[in-house]
């Protein structure tokens, strides 16, 4: 009920500049469905295990779930994928719920044809209305207890990100395992719900995992005043470039969310150092930033602008002193007491990076601008509820172009939701046992290539 009043008083404080009535009738049809969560769920509610400080070094052994999770890590690699790829313009396998399309279709798609051919069934009640399964996912997702070391990173210009690693991993993974680095979204971490989720799945592989988070997220320090935004790549490259070089021998692969999508995917298609991924997953990316923002600025969809700029003013505000004297043309008070994200923006980010405008920031900040140049084998998974990333903003027709990219989009999913399939409702997203056997199948291809036997990768890279 805390999560029904924290939106309540939202509701009060945006009430003024939206439609009164149809923000009433959302509003209430949100806390009635929340309201009657311990009504139909009988698992207790999870709270977040937030990842270790800067100091903290934990003792080294396996990751284990609270007993919630319906999985268990293994120390062992996972078996390949099995089943046969079609040739070239056959595959047609996937349910009429689910639009697949991308130059990989055919290609890439049936060694995920086990998701692809059953009906998406979203969980009843809460997978019923995008904004309660926004809403849910968030609040009442449960967060498997993963035990991490944090690594902090020294960037160029001083500034600091941190990498968080399974702990003891370094000494009980081979050197050639597979890496997976995970991008969460705008002031996001490695505390997060989905993060986790996709962590413990991964690690079960055998994979290591590492979560990258961007300056002041997930309590990183701040050393210098300069924050993260939608248009700077410099940290992911350096990150990159610290990961290959600490596990030269080990295949590289991606996978963000929302903003941390948008950054992947621009890095991708525009960075020098996308060479060093194998393969990378698109989640609930918004593509175009433009439309997105206009999208945040409409009836309901207020509460969750206030809410991440709250989120991000909260940052800014615990490192004031690193910018009481730095003048020019930053408004350090409008971003610190940030309504909106164009406030926080507005104030410093367009600033930081050098922008004239929001706008001008928002345009060069678009992912949708730089997927046609994607050389990686690339997964794009969309929600077209989703009221966050808007399905408008896909940009459909250079995937179709693109033969290292294919796109599934599914009828619900509200934003960071997918709150569907055997693990519903708290359990992990839909997507994920998707997302690793898509991932799992690219290693085995690069893994054959390597000694000469394999053929699906040769293919997406030529």
């Amino acid at each position: 009920m805390l999560a029904c009043l924290y939106f309540m008083i939202q509701f009060i404080l945006i009430s003024v500049n939206c439609d009164l009535h149809w923000l009433l009738l959302n509003f209430l049809y949100v806390v009635f469905l929340l309201s009657i969560l311990k009504l139909l769920s009988r698992k207790p509610r999870i709270m977040a295990i937030r990842a270790p400080h800067l100091t903290a070094s934990l003792l080294a052994n396996p990751p284990t779930l609270i007993r919630q999770s319906r999985v268990r890590v293994s120390p062992s690699m996972a078996t390949p994928v099995s089943g046969d790829v079609t040739t070239a313009d056959q595959f047609k396998d996937y349910h009429p719920s689910l639009e697949v399309l991308g130059g990989a279709r055919d290609l890439l798609c049936p060694v995920i044809k086990t998701h692809l051919d059953r009906p998406y069934n979203h969980y009843p009640v809460f997978g019923s209305n995008r904004h309660v399964e926004t809403i849910f996912a968030a609040f009442f997702r449960n967060i498997p207890d993963v035990k991490l070391k944090r690594e902090c990173l020294r960037t160029q210009d001083d500034g600091t990100v941190t990498l968080d690693w399974v702990s003891g991993d370094a000494g009980n993974l081979p050197e050639n395992s597979p890496i997976l680095l995970l991008l969460p979204g705008l002031s996001g971490g490695s505390d997060d719900s989905y993060v986790r989720h996709m962590l413990v799945r991964a690690r079960n592989r055998g994979w290591r995992v590492v979560v990258f988070n961007s300056r002041g997220c997930a309590d990183s320090p701040v050393t210098t005043p300069q924050m993260y935004s939608a248009s700077f790549l410099g940290d992911l490259d350096e990150v990159v470039n610290h990961v290959v070089t600490r596990y030269p021998k080990a295949n590289l692969y991606g996978a963000g969310w929302s903003m941390g999508a948008n950054i992947l995917v621009q890095y991708l298609g525009k960075e020098a150092g996308a060479r060093r991924f194998s393969g990378a997953v698109s989640m609930c990316n918004p593509f175009d930033l433009v439309m997105s923002d206009e999208d945040l600025c409409k009836g309901f969809n207020k509460i969750y602008n206030r809410s991440l700029a709250k989120a991000l003013s909260g940052i800014l505000k615990k490192h004031l002193v690193l910018f009481e004297d730095i003048g020019g043309d930053y408004n350090i008070p409008l971003a610190a007491n940030a309504q909106t994200i164009r406030d926080y923006d507005e104030g410093l980010t367009r600033v930081s990076f050098g922008f004239k405008s929001v706008d001008e920031y928002l345009q060069n900040s678009c992912s949708a601008n730089y997927i046609k140049y994607v050389r990686t084998p690339l997964l794009c998974i969309q929600a077209k509820n989703d009221p966050i990333a808007p399905d408008r903003a896909i940009p459909r027709e250079d995937i179709k172009e693109n033969r290292n990219c294919v796109l599934i989009v599914t009828p619900k999913g509200g934003h960071l939701g997918w709150v569907a399939g055997e693990n519903a409702p708290q359990g992990c997203p839909w997507t994920d046992p998707m997302v690793m056997d898509f991932l799992q199948h690219l290693e085995n291809e690069k893994s054959a290539s390597l000694q000469g036997t394999g053929n699906l990768l040769q293919s997406v890279e030529a």
